[in-house]
């Protein structure tokens, strides 16, 4: 009975592991319910692993950038924030956004809202960022459909996913806030983009499978929002774009609903359902 495998002794370090891997796969992917809530790369890497499809929400600026974008016909290459950016474009005949202070007249493709519903319509547009469109170039790699909401087109997502078959507990949806950086990195929550991962979740709450908690959690709080422009101009990043001369950009991000259109990662590049 001393080498049965039941009965081997297992070490230690390996038990942990075991547990660690155990608890992830039980719990941290919020199993049993149809429509879930994360926040950031590692929520959506987490999400990833258990989801039939992932929604992206940064509404300052990266996800309404990308539905102006695309609203506008162009197709929306997401890419990590870096001066790579620029050689990505090259080689696959695009045009590069660059920061908001960078731009000229000879080239307005930026990560702003208000620039992009001005600038020449480009076929292919690379358009980098530090949270929203590092989330969705990571979630690309899974083969996952990856969609990009924000305030003004969360209804129309919700629709989308619902009439595509998601939200049962065999094809369920991962909504992704995707916040901001600390300057030491770290995540930091952001109002606009909880809002508008709970704009999403309130166009799946009838889902067949359910809000999870943390889904049910994030709803709430718009619940308890009676005014969601007012709250995403006076928030902490709303306040950071306005006072940087960037108004116009929240107020295009807080247009709630005015848009049908739902940008769907396909092959590393947005474009329309």
């Amino acid at each position: 009975m001393a080498g049965h495998p039941s009965l081997t002794p297992v070490p230690a370090s390996r038990r942990r592991l075991t547990s660690a891997e155990a608890l992830a796969a039980a719990v941290y992917g919020q199993p049993g319910s149809g429509a879930r809530f994360d926040w950031g790369l590692t929520g959506a890497a987490e999400l990833g692993r258990v989801c039939a499809a992932l929604v992206v929400v940064d509404v300052l600026s990266f996800t309404t950038s990308v539905e102006v974008a695309v609203g506008r016909g162009m197709r929306v290459h997401p890419f990590p924030w870096g001066e790579q950016a620029a050689e990505y474009a090259l080689r696959v005949g695009a045009v590069a956004a660059v920061g908001r202070r960078r731009t000229t007249a000879e080239h307005p493709w930026s990560l702003s809202p208000a620039a992009l519903s001005a600038a020449p319509v480009v076929a292919d547009l690379v358009l980098p960022s530090p949270n929203g469109s590092a989330i969705s170039a990571a979630a690309s790699a899974t083969g996952l459909p990856v969609v990009a909401a924000c305030l003004r087109n969360a209804r129309a997502v919700g629709r989308w996913l619902r009439r595509q078959g998601y939200g049962t507990t065999d094809a369920p949806i991962g909504v992704i806030a995707a916040g901001e950086r600390w300057p030491d990195g770290s995540l930091r929550p952001s109002v606009e983009d909880q809002l508008g991962a709970a704009s999403v979740l309130d166009a799946l709450s009838g889902v067949p499978g359910g809000l999870s908690v943390e889904a049910a959690m994030a709803l709430a709080a718009l619940a308890s929002t009676p005014d969601v422009p007012a709250a995403v101009r006076g928030s902490v990043s709303g306040r950071e774009l306005t006072e940087g001369g960037f108004a116009q950009d929240v107020e295009i991000a807080v247009r709630v609903g005015v848009s049908d259109v739902v940008p769907v990662l396909r092959q590393g590049v947005f474009s329309a359902a």
